[in-house]
């Protein structure tokens, strides 16, 4: 993991989901690579130079120590909850990275919550037939997916305020039989 960006959704309570601006509250540093081992397509898709991050990113115990103090300040008592589309990818890194060097998550060990499986939730439709090239326009966020850290939490954080207010096709979310 090279970079971490995060930005809030929003807040849930007892009287449902109340989104916030994404591009208020965020977080994002670019890590001291841990490892001489990588994927060189996955790091040129990031755009990210290894050999900048070598001596100029932020030290993985510092950046993480960070970022669960900023989770921490932002979610102000309540439970955070990190999402993503798909959360398995980030999540697996990020736990991973949180429990190496910090000793604990502010996540708790399960509270990431996956948007594709909430789209498919909603939508009334099988996993395996959900991407978001299938989802409704409106559902999407408008910001073009960088993979940039940050532009895509920005962007992540707008799909989710969609998803959590559309109550699924028709106007009513589908119910279990």
């Amino acid at each position: 993991m090279l970079s971490i960006g995060a930005a809030v959704a929003g807040t849930q309570d007892a009287d449902g989901f109340t989104p916030a601006d994404p591009e208020r509250q965020t977080f994002y540093r670019e890590l001291r690579p841990i490892c001489d081992d990588f994927v060189p397509e996955a790091l040129a898709v990031s755009g990210l130079d290894r050999d900048r991050l070598a001596a100029e990113g932020a030290e993985p115990a510092v950046a993480l120590a960070e970022f669960s103090a900023w989770v921490r300040e932002v979610s102000a008592g309540a439970q955070p909850v990190m999402c993503g589309y798909p959360a398995s990818y980030d999540w697996t890194f990020l736990y991973w990275y949180l429990i190496r060097f910090t000793g604990e998550s502010p996540f708790g060990h399960s509270g990431c919550l996956d948007m594709k499986t909430l789209y498919a939730t909603k939508a009334g439709l099988p996993l395996r037939a959900v991407a978001k090239g299938t989802m409704p326009r409106h559902l999407l966020s408008r910001r073009r997916h960088t993979h940039h850290a940050l532009d895509d939490a920005i962007e992540q954080a707008e799909l989710l305020a969609n998803l959590m207010a559309w109550p699924g096709p028709g106007g009513v979310a589908p119910l279990p039989d």
